[in-house]
């Protein structure tokens, strides 16, 4: 872990997810102090509850299913898992599926079904412990913090402002979706430096012919091992004359 005491902390402020992308795990990578953000309203179609893996027959969304029929404008945290279907063990069955020829995924795809199959409530806790799983893989070690035990109120930017103020950070690192909401000189006036993030997708090797971006990192990790991190980390002009492998019978 960066020692905060004797640097100028960078803060991230990000929703939790389930098995999240590449970029999520980028700005892992970048903070000092990683901020869930775990109780803000609940996006139905979003990234908290599901994510992409290749197959032989392209994208295939993994969903976690959920109830939060009755809650007006649930929060992430409060957003329960439907545990009346099997959702779990088809996950797993499809990783298996997808990835039987992947050269990794016999030493990480055990332990992540350990995580998936333990009994779940709550969706953000499951999204926590995959990603503490995931992070350990990656050899990630960040202060990790939740915006609901923070006590901090406001609303858009001024809470977002008051979390880094929390912190004593000097830099916030933000997605860039954020450009069109967020008030970049209310940071500015407080003493805090906005970076934003420009995440080039890495190539890798994969399976299941042409290479496919924006998936779950499990995808990397299955395909690339203990190289994961750096392909995480290279640059474009590193990624861009790695080929891929098509690997399908």
């Amino acid at each position: 872990m960066k020692d905060l005491a004797s640097s100028s902390p960078t803060v991230v402020i990000l929703q939790p997810g389930y098995l999240p992308w590449l970029g999520f795990f980028d700005q892992l990578r970048r903070a000092d102090v990683f901020v869930y953000y775990d109780d803000v309203q609940f996006d139905t179609h979003g990234w908290r509850n599901r994510n992409r893996i290749k197959t032989q027959a392209g994208a295939q969304w993994l969903t976690v299913p959920v109830r939060h029929g009755g809650l007006n404008l649930p929060r992430v945290m409060d957003v329960e898992i439907d545990a009346r279907t099997p959702w779990a063990r088809k996950h797993v069955a499809s990783l298996k599926q997808a990835y039987a020829r992947a050269p990794h995924v016999a030493r990480y795809l055990p332990e992540l079904e350990d995580v998936l199959t333990r009994r779940w409530e709550r969706l953000v806790d499951l999204d926590l412990a995959v990603v503490d799983v995931i992070r350990g893989w990656l050899g990630l070690e960040r202060r990790i913090e939740l915006a609901s035990r923070l006590g901090i109120d406001g609303h858009k930017s001024e809470r977002l402002l008051r979390i880094c103020r929390h912190f004593d950070a000097r830099t916030y690192y933000s997605g860039a979706a954020a450009r069109s909401y967020l008030d970049v000189d209310l940071f500015e006036r407080h003493g805090i430096r906005v970076a934003w993030q420009d995440f080039a997708h890495p190539v890798y090797t994969q399976l299941h012919g042409a290479f496919v971006p924006y998936l779950s990192i499990v995808d990397l990790v299955f395909n690339c091992g203990a190289e994961s991190r750096a392909v995480l980390e290279r640059r474009p002009s590193d990624s861009a004359q790695i080929s891929t492998l098509d690997l399908t019978p």
